[in-house]
């Protein structure tokens, strides 16, 4: 069937590369970004951060309404305030990990946070929840596990707790040239590193030892990018 153009990059239709079950069109991107653009841009005096797989533009925005997957994540997970324990949804082990690692310099956070979260198995949407593409709340990814995006979204939110500002950490959804499939990371900002942290690498790595990954965009709470 043809791609569907959608405000949401997450949920554009089949070609040429797959995304939690979507397909982001990088041409479509292009073509739609002027209209998704409306929500601000980030002031000149914004911190720089560095560049990571090859990108060689960034587009900013503010508006991530763009994205209802995002944002209806960050609606049931209420700051982390949402209390939960049925079949789907578990807060046990969280407190735990968090207040192990509170005082903690910022690296070792994340080295942990990584290794912690990594230990989930890898579950594909459909099967874990009967969609092709549903975004987690950290809990629920403790209780059912999860795929890409679900791994990214938990470090995410673990280190946020810990103190790591939402400024320093992005999202990344991207194509693995090796796989040819959709995939999603997160990336901290580490003074002048990018740490990637990604369910199919064991370790926390730097961004830049990665060549086989084509980003597409990159979210936080504070506005998302389009790379180029």
């Amino acid at each position: 069937m043809p791609f569907l153009i959608q405000s949401d990059p997450s949920a554009f239709r089949r070609a040429p590369f797959v995304f939690g079950r979507y397909v982001i069109l990088l041409s479509a991107c292009v073509l739609v970004v002027s209209s998704l653009l409306v929500g601000g841009v980030p002031s000149a005096s914004a911190k720089v951060y560095p560049k990571v797989f090859g990108t060689k533009v960034e587009l900013p925005s503010k508006n991530i309404k763009k994205f209802p997957k995002w944002t209806g994540m960050l609606g049931r997970w209420k700051g982390g305030t949402v209390k939960c324990n049925t079949s789907t949804c578990t807060t046990k082990g969280w407190p735990e990990l968090i207040a192990s690692l509170k005082g903690q310099d910022r690296l070792s956070q994340i080295k942990a946070v990584h290794k912690a979260l990594n230990s989930s198995r890898y579950i594909l949407d459909i099967n874990n929840w009967g969609k092709e593409d549903y975004w987690e709340i950290p809990f629920e990814f403790l209780k059912k596990s999860g795929d890409c995006e679900d791994y990214a979204i938990s470090k995410y939110m673990a280190l946020k707790e810990l103190g790591v500002p939402v400024e320093d950490m992005r999202i990344i959804a991207l194509q693995d040239l090796n796989l040819n499939l959709g995939h999603a990371v997160l990336i901290v900002y580490q003074g002048s590193d990018a740490l990637l942290l990604d369910n199919q690498i064991k370790t926390v790595v730097l961004a830049s030892t990665i060549r086989h990954y084509r980003p597409v965009y990159a979210i936080n709470e504070d506005g998302w990018w389009l790379m180029r």
